[in-house]
């Protein structure tokens, strides 16, 4: 199958077999990272049995790398050689996630790194939603150098209102191949997933892509990353460094300059953003509405941009002086202008409570509405940190495709 309409494309996806599919999955890396406990769990549960929990680092225990790293690279060298790990599908994998914010659809592929750009100012096709810390990527590129497999937890996000890409799949479901139909550990829910891979349908999915990408304004962003920006950003890292060594006649087909992603609708009604409030600690509402008054700050008439909690009661405001796209974007700004002591709250009943008890002031900010997320990325490039949550940290995309990153037997051996 030629991909000649965008950067996304199929790729060879390895899965378990059968029997070893219950206790495959597993919760992406850079989750639980200050709970321990929780990964402590996630390895009772997978026993001795093959597992992608012995495939992947948990970020929990970044400081055990050296220790870790021999370890995770001997078993995916382990599960190549005796078969634990085979080839199941050449093209893209449909999924369905059943969690406690509803049954989400999603597609398994992979994307030109090519198209891939985290710096600022960026214009590619593809870019982070947030900012990247650079310093991030040096212990995963650790991880990522000598690996002969690519387990993937980063989900990018798609602005298709008309539902032309992913959904058409999902009706078809029936006549696709499943491959598993799981429990997830911790919580996850259920995952399913189907083969998509001849050639009728992979070309389907290249022409929706096509006329997406056909449509964007000028800048236009194709694909957003949703999760797991920095390691993407790694996979990026790992190409640029692989390509000093490599002919460029070698660079088109080379399997890492490809990185594996599931691509999700974001009018998906089980991908639900949330606003993540801001709470100050030390400071008087009247102190905080100083920090914040370049944003001329109005009683609100109608919906509020933000409110403003505390022990005294709760103020609502529009911002006539916007700073940013979004109204998070000027609150943040004008917060990191006076570095006050912050704290990142889900749930504005969470800030109702603290500021009760704490000497603190609420920012209580308003749900993002999906469509404002593109344009607000174009226009003012990565979101502030912190804006908005896609679900729970048991809705994140848990690891179950694996994918060849090298091109050679040699490491098997």
């Amino acid at each position: 199958m030629n991909y000649e309409n965008t950067c996304v494309r199929g790729g060879v996806f390895y899965l378990p077999a059968a029997e070893n599919m219950a206790r495959w999955p597993i919760v992406a890396c850079d989750q639980y990272t200050a709970q321990k406990d929780r990964w402590e769990e996630a390895d009772r549960a997978a026993g001795d049995g093959p597992s992608s929990l012995r495939l992947i680092l948990p970020e929990a225990y970044l400081d055990e790398a050296e220790a870790r790293l021999p370890h995770v690279h001997a078993a995916m060298r382990d599960y190549l050689r005796r078969g634990v790990l085979r080839p199941a599908v050449n093209g893209m994998v449909l999924v369905q996630r059943d969690t406690q914010s509803g049954s989400r659809l999603g597609l398994v592929a992979t994307i030109d790194l090519e198209a891939y750009d985290y710096a600022p100012g960026a214009r590619s096709l593809i870019r982070p939603t947030e900012g990247t810390i650079v310093s991030r990527i040096p212990p995963r590129l650790r991880i990522r150098r000598d690996a002969p497999l690519e387990l993937s937890h980063v989900m990018l996000l798609l602005d298709d209102a008309k539902r032309t890409v992913i959904e058409p799949m999902h009706r078809l479901r029936d006549r696709l191949r499943p491959l598993y139909d799981v429990s997830l550990p911790l919580g996850g829910g259920r995952l399913r997933g189907w083969a998509i891979e001849t050639k009728e349908a992979l070309a389907q999915i290249d022409g929706a892509l096509g006329a997406l990408l056909a449509a964007l304004p000028k800048d236009g962003i194709f694909l957003a990353v949703g999760d797991g920006n920095h390691s993407l950003a790694t996979a990026k890292a790992h190409w640029q460094e692989l390509q000093k060594s490599l002919p460029p006649a070698a660079w088109a087909d080379h399997p890492a300059r490809y990185a594996t992603v599931e691509i999700n609708n974001i009018y998906d009604d089980a991908l639900v953003f949330e606003p993540i409030h801001r709470v100050v600690f030390g400071q008087t509402p009247e102190a905080v509405m100083a920090m914040l008054a370049p944003a001329r700050l109005k009683p609100a008439d109608g919906a509020p941009d933000l409110t403003i909690v505390s022990a005294a009661g709760e103020t609502p405001l529009r911002i006539g002086n916007p700073l940013h796209p979004l109204p998070v974007g000027t609150v943040q700004a004008l917060l990191d202008a006076h570095s006050p002591r912050l704290d990142y709250i889900h749930g504005a009943d969470a800030v109702r409570q603290l500021v009760r008890t704490e000497n603190a002031v609420g920012v209580l900010l308003p749900p993002m509405r999906k469509d404002m997320l593109f344009p607000a990325v174009a226009q003012g490039g990565p979101l502030p940190r912190k804006t908005f949550s896609m679900g729970e940290a048991n809705e994140k995309r848990y690891y179950m495709e694996a994918r060849r990153i090298v091109k050679t037997d040699a490491e098997e051996k």
